[in-house]
């Protein structure tokens, strides 16, 4: 099911700066126009400026873009490929909104790559890899404490590459990159909540890497993943911003 409504923009200024900032990153970009609007368009709803089930015209796409209704076509059409938009007859473009299957593939995903990405880390991380990671916990802890969701969930994002990375594992990285698009959107939907929690179990797994015993690495990151999954859940079947 999803729920077409139009995000009430109270603050009319709100909706200048979003067209501002909009424009200035296509702007600075060498990208093919459509590429620059589809990156654009994906940051914004990861980002929270669009939510589940909001209507997405191609007139209000470009204003907001400043650019004409061609590249904004095309980029729906990419993004709803790609599982950010649908496109719906009759009534045209709105933002997807993740459902309990879609959560469930990505968790089935991410338990097989992050347990392993952890107990690797937890084997290869030098002294310099674990300080990476305590600087991230202590600006997510910052950021959940100023109620910055956007900024909250970029860093989760980083965290979790990070531990990727640290695995030692290119594969693993690379595989994870285009999951974590959705893996932002997702946990972005749902910071209001969540964020405090997640920083905790953060800590604990940090702290497990650290240690440099794998089983324990692996079941922290089990047990945060458990946590997130039961989370998202939860917010995907209150139907998200329609609550």
């Amino acid at each position: 099911m999803f729920f077409v409504y139009t995000l009430p923009r109270t603050i009319h200024g709100e909706a200048i700066q979003l067209a501002e900032d909009l424009r200035d990153k296509l702007g600075a970009q060498h990208l093919p126009l459509r590429d620059q609007v589809l990156a654009a368009l994906r940051t914004a709803i990861i980002d929270g400026d669009y939510l589940p089930g909001e209507r997405l015209t191609e007139d209000r796409l470009a204003e907001d873009f400043g650019v004409s209704r061609n590249p904004v076509r095309e980029a729906l059409r990419v993004a709803e490929a790609e599982g950010f938009v649908v496109i719906l007859p009759r009534r045209g473009a709105v933002v997807a909104s993740p459902s309990s299957g879609t959560i469930s593939d990505m968790f089935v995903v991410r338990e097989r790559l992050e347990a392993l990405a952890a107990r690797l880390a937890a084997e290869r991380a030098t002294t310099a890899d674990v300080a990476a990671l305590r600087v991230l916990l202590e600006q997510g802890r910052e950021a959940t404490e100023r109620q910055d969701l956007r900024r909250v969930a970029e860093l989760n994002s980083a965290l979790h590459l990070r531990i990727l990375q640290i695995s030692g594992n290119p594969w693993l990285s690379s595989i994870a990159k285009a999951l974590y698009l959705h893996v932002q959107w997702v946990f972005r939907l749902g910071a209001a909540e969540r964020a405090p929690h997640s920083w905790a179990e953060h800590i604990q797994l940090v702290d497990a890497i650290e240690s440099g015993d794998g089983d324990r690495a692996e079941r922290a990151a089990l047990a945060h993943l458990d946590a997130a999954s039961a989370a998202a859940y939860e917010n995907a079947e209150g139907g998200y911003g329609a609550r």
